[in-house]
């Protein structure tokens, strides 16, 4: 692959060649990326990607890489990552936020604004894209109420715009999902609150996270999707699965729906407890437990 043509097509210093991404990753695993490239404009991305078609190399892109797990053989091509990508502005009752930037973030430049309806997601981890892309959520929130507008660039580097409703969220899932495009910034549409009541809000749901999650630990946050009817972690424990240990990733003993890394995990570990509890959970309860973490990448060679 021609490599060196997409390199000085661009800025030098934004490409990283061979680069591990377990250097990114929150699970702190995965293997290098042939190319991470790190646009600083959506105008910049567009240009990339086009030239990325025109040398016929594959790509994808990347936020600031939360929710997923890269496999041990890392990624073959491009790796787009917009965390270069990250203003955000406040006018009147609206947000915009650039792709790259972290949802927590945009949660406390809306509380500075006296803005409401964001609080839930103030210990979400993600970026504004991943979040669009999965329509994150917690604590009874989700992301799917709160955008006007989102700005992508499609899989040939086009720019376009959709509505909320074009985006068909449901749960974790976007039409972002579907179609190859890559969510570049965002225009949530917020309502006037009250500073203290937003500020208490958000206080009292991050001392619940810290209280009931590993943050101590790397890790990619909730791994399997809510199945319907059960709670994961409620299944987690009564299987007696926390604990479970492959390598260096465990099932948290603080939150039975977290894997984390505790001693140098590789992506295989993270993999084999993975499979390791949805057999598990089939087999007591006959419940198929989804991944809610992204997996990607290639197995070693």
């Amino acid at each position: 692959m021609d490599f060196q043509a997409f390199i000085d097509a661009f800025s030098p210093e934004h490409i990283k060649v061979n680069e591990p991404l377990k250097d990114y990753a929150y699970t702190k695993t995965g293997g290098p990326a042939d190319l991470l490239v790190f646009p600083q404009s959506s105008q910049e991305l567009q240009a990339m990607i086009k030239k990325a078609n025109e040398l016929q190399l594959p790509f994808m892109v990347m936020g600031n890489s939360s929710n997923v797990i890269v496999r041990d053989g890392g990624i073959e091509g491009i790796v787009f990552m917009l965390t270069q990508m990250a203003a955000i502005e406040v006018k009147d009752n609206r947000i915009f936020a650039e792709a790259g930037a972290r949802i927590i973030d945009v949660t406390r430049a809306a509380r500075d604004s006296a803005l409401t309806g964001l609080e839930f997601a103030c210990g979400i981890p993600g970026s504004v894209g991943g979040a669009i892309y999965m329509n994150a959520g917690a604590y009874d929130g989700e992301i799917k109420d709160l955008p006007l507008s989102v700005q992508v660039v499609d899989k040939y580097g086009d720019l376009k715009t959709y509505t909320n409703e074009e985006l068909q969220f449901s749960y974790r899932h976007s039409i972002i999902q579907d179609n190859g495009d890559c969510v570049v910034s965002v225009v949530f549409d917020l309502k006037p609150g009250d500073y203290e009541q937003i500020k208490g809000r958000m206080n009292h749901l991050t001392q619940l996270r810290e209280s009931k999650q590993p943050l101590d630990l790397p890790s990619c946050g909730s791994v399997f999707k809510r199945p319907k009817g059960h709670f994961t972690g409620q299944l987690v424990q009564a299987a007696d699965l926390q604990g479970y240990t492959v390598g260096g990733a465990q099932v948290s003993k603080k939150h039975a729906g977290f894997i984390v890394n505790i001693d140098n995990a590789t992506a295989a570990d993270y993999l084999a407890v993975i499979h390791h509890v949805q057999e598990v959970i089939k087999k007591e309860f006959d419940v198929s437990l989804e991944t809610e973490v992204r997996i990607i990448g290639r197995d070693p060679k």
